[in-house]
């Protein structure tokens, strides 16, 4: 008998502690419904003076307060920018490039000179303008030039060499020299080169074999030459 007193006591306390934290809840949850209920009026009242609300995502304009949408403001930033930025976009629209592609070849014995005649494979902008096997530059500026010729022949070293001319000055800016096969049934052998080089505006620009009747492969994937402003 005792004991069932006890238990019984035991759990009226428990029931008293769980009714005593359901009504301090119950008191927090009150007091946040009312601050809730007083934000709410408020907005109401400053957005019922100012008239109707804007339509999002545009500019919402209330009692002086400005309320825009975060990428309304980052299309405007970048727009500024971009009309704040004058020198990027002079650079952007100066950008060129050529990739030629072999079209013919020329022996001079003369000269023991064997020249290519080039045609444009891809090109953009009117930085370089190409002209049968030379090609003249436009615009002073740093430009990278890669080039790479397939040999075919028996000769034990093939190469070539690009040369730059203006003003009656000749510099040969890059040469380029493989060893052929020993296998003559089967001379077959490219030498490819590429480097970055100042050029002055009439810089001229020539590819050349140093070997007059040189047997060159006049493909697309196996010679060609490139020019692209940095």
């Amino acid at each position: 008998m005792q004991k069932s007193l006890i238990l019984c006591t035991v759990i009226i306390s428990l029931a008293c502690v769980c009714v005593a934290v359901l009504a301090v809840q119950w008191r927090r949850i009150q007091t946040l419904r009312l601050e809730l209920l007083n934000l709410e009026q408020h907005v109401m009242s400053l957005t019922g003076s100012c008239g109707e609300r804007g339509t999002y995502p545009y500019t919402t304009a209330c009692c002086g307060v400005s309320l825009t949408h975060p990428l309304r403001n980052s299309r405007k930033k970048r727009g500024a920018s971009s009309k704040q930025n004058p020198r990027r976009k002079r650079q952007t629209e100066q950008r060129t490039f050529v990739h030629l592609v072999p079209a013919s070849i020329h022996s001079y014995d003369e000269r023991d000179l064997t020249v290519l005649t080039w045609a444009l494979g891809q090109s953009y902008g009117a930085g370089l303008q190409l002209s049968g096997e030379t090609i003249t530059v436009v615009n002073n500026g740093t430009y990278f030039i890669y080039s790479q010729v397939l040999y075919k022949d028996t000769t034990w070293v093939m190469g070539h060499v690009i040369t730059k001319r203006i003003n009656g000055a000749e510099t040969k800016l890059m040469k380029c020299l493989k060893s052929m096969p020993r296998n003559v049934s089967l001379p077959l052998n490219s030498c490819y080169t590429a480097g970055a080089h100042f050029l002055e505006s009439g810089s001229v620009l020539e590819l050349s074999v140093p070997r007059k009747s040189a047997d060159l492969i006049l493909s697309a994937q196996a010679t060609f030459m490139g020019i692209f402003s940095i």
